[in-house]
């Protein structure tokens, strides 16, 4: 029964080395965008923000308020 000589403190480098890449392309994935995929991005967001507010109404203050029946 002989197995390989394993060094410890090199495994453990290697664990932690692999451990550390995949939190970097985690982090890639989620913030690594670049300057002009945020630009748009951004640009996208005002342009929806804008037609939500140009298609909203407003409440109509020309006609007098209904009685609520106050008697």
């Amino acid at each position: 029964m002989s197995g390989d000589v394993v060094n410890l403190r090199m495994a453990r480098k290697r664990r932690d080395r692999t451990a550390r890449e995949a939190e970097a392309e985690r982090n890639r994935f989620e913030h690594g965008r670049s300057k002009a995929e945020r630009t748009l991005a951004r640009a996208r967001n005002e342009k929806a923000d804008r037609e939500l507010d140009a298609s909203r109404r407003e409440p109509d203050t020309s006609a007098p308020e209904p009685d609520k029946g106050t008697s």
